[in-house]
């Protein structure tokens, strides 16, 4: 199965009990932006990646598919 940002996105955003709406403030985007990335219409700027990552506490690796749940590197 191919890796997909957007599915990631969900995923974490559920995690957290976040909406949306909540996700996309943080960010300082709109609601419907925000969206547009977990339908995979457009995907994240690195500024965006950086912040996403922030807000979760998560490594750049683990959000782009570089590394599992246990922190182990996939290539």
């Amino acid at each position: 199965m191919k890796y997909e940002i957007r599915v990631k996105l969900r995923e974490l955003r559920r995690e957290k009990s976040f909406t949306q709406k909540q996700v996309a403030k943080l960010l300082n985007k709109s609601e419907t932006g925000y969206a547009s990335w977990e339908q995979g219409l457009s995907e994240p700027s690195v500024n965006d990646l950086i912040l996403l990552c922030k807000i979760y506490g998560i490594s750049s690796d683990y959000l782009l598919g570089l590394e599992d749940d246990f922190g182990k590197k996939i290539y």
